[in-house]
């Protein structure tokens, strides 16, 4: 038995979080490394799905309001279950729409250009569809120069004096992830939050590659707005409805995206033409919500109430401390670049790698039962997650590699990504 192995079932030994591992249906000799894409489908999340298809096959209407899981409040409902892992106040979180949508609303919301200031800044890393949300908007308000990219050094990470230099007198508002998709470099959210407001500009982040794995403490912080999608860490499913943060400081503007979910529920149904919007963050509910890709949430955000965030971060942390350990060890004979910052301060809950034939090692891994992502042009992404990744596992993955790189095995595959990546 070699060093890393015995090192690995030690850490299992003592992991306090091993036990939601069975939680999670796995397959056999499968080593799912892709959770920061696609969480797995866990037991509980089964349950309240098939739960709530009960209320609808007993309840049938009156499931909007009757039963433990009434539909009319089940926004709020898990809203309220998220607001411990992003740092903020039940009443200022919400599920709802989707990431991009969520973008759309609070920004056509809380963006208030003039002459002077209307840019927004961004950065040149973001993914794509928060970069199109953003240029829609601006060229909606007729400023379709209006968008500043903060560029990076080498296509991977971002200085954060770089971002604050380019808060000038121009920026109204600001969208930034907290985790680059692809680097997995965590931002200074709260150093950016406190000097962008300094200068009096709107602040907000993307949290969908940090949430459910690294903590926030986003009103503690002051952070403007939030938005995430819910299918990564937080294995809600395949589209599973996204999650929105506006401070409470913000309730009083008037939504943009106007809907009948977003009027005041004491009056939703009086059904007159004049919007009472809600006081709250159901204020940014726009049409009917949409139960079935919110019920696996209600279970599967339970185990994160039980296992505490912090302890997630941990395991997380010692998780890919161990993988880049391990490859900086067996492979360093080989050309596989980490990417990844090596810092806890400064890394999420993914690993990138880089090789030129990334994308024939990614289809080699997956051929030999390991699941990790492509990125473009030349890398791969792993992601062991605390819930559901042991530290074998993990090593399993990095020995797998190895046989990968010694045999040159992805020389075997097409060297180009699937239709899906």
């Amino acid at each position: 038995m070699n060093q890393w192995l015995e090192k690995a079932r030690r850490k299992d030994e003592r992991d306090a979080l091993a036990k939601y591992k069975e939680e999670f249906y796995l397959g056999d000799a499968v080593y799912y490394m892709d959770g920061n894409s696609l969480g797995l489908m866990s037991r509980r999340s089964e349950q309240s799905m098939l739960d709530v298809m009960e209320d609808w096959k007993n309840h049938g209407i009156d499931g909007w309001t009757r039963g433990e899981r009434p539909w009319f409040y089940m926004s709020e409902r898990i809203g309220a279950m998220m607001a411990d892992l992003v740092g903020a106040e039940k009443h200022e979180v919400l599920a709802t729409s989707s990431t991009t949508m969520n973008i759309h609303q609070t920004i056509r919301t809380l963006y208030r250009p003039t002459d002077e200031r209307y840019r927004i800044l961004v950065d040149d890393l973001n993914f794509p569809s928060d970069i199109y949300a953003v240029q829609s908007i601006l060229e909606d308000y007729g400023y379709g120069d209006g968008m500043v990219k903060v560029p990076s050094d080498d296509s991977h990470l971002l200085a954060t004096d770089r971002i604050i230099d380019m808060m000038d007198e121009s920026i109204a508002l600001i969208l930034l992830p907290s985790v680059l998709y692809r680097s997995g470099q965590v931002l200074e959210m709260e150093k950016l939050t406190r000097k962008a407001h300094e200068k009096g500009i709107v602040i907000g982040f993307d949290l969908c590659h940090s949430i459910g794995s690294v903590p926030h403490h986003l009103k503690a912080w002051d952070v403007d707005f939030a938005v995430w999608c819910t299918y990564k860490h937080l294995n809600g499913g395949p589209g599973s409805v996204a999650g929105l943060y506006v401070n409470e400081k913000h309730h009083h503007h008037p939504v943009s995206l106007k809907g009948w979910f977003g009027n005041d529920k004491e009056t939703q149904f009086d059904m007159k033409h004049t919007f009472d919007q809600a006081s709250d963050i159901s204020q940014y509910q726009v049409g009917t919500p949409h139960i079935f890709s919110m019920a696996p949430l209600l279970g599967a955000l339970e185990m994160f109430d039980e296992a505490g965030i912090g302890n997630i971060r941990q395991k997380s942390l010692e998780l890919t401390d161990f993988m880049i350990g391990m490859i900086e060890d067996v492979l360093k004979d080989h050309d596989i670049d980490i990417v990844t910052p090596k810092s806890h301060d400064d890394r999420g809950g993914h690993i990138l790698i880089g090789h030129p034939q990334a994308a024939g090692i990614n289809a080699a891994l997956k051929s030999k039962g390991v699941i990790p992502d492509f990125r473009a042009p030349s890398y791969v992404r792993i992601a062991p997650v605390a819930l559901y990744n042991s530290f074998e596992d993990v090593h399993h993955t990095v020995m797998i590699l190895k046989e990968i790189m010694d045999d040159r095995l992805y020389e075997q595959f097409d060297n180009k990504r699937g239709v899906i990546a």
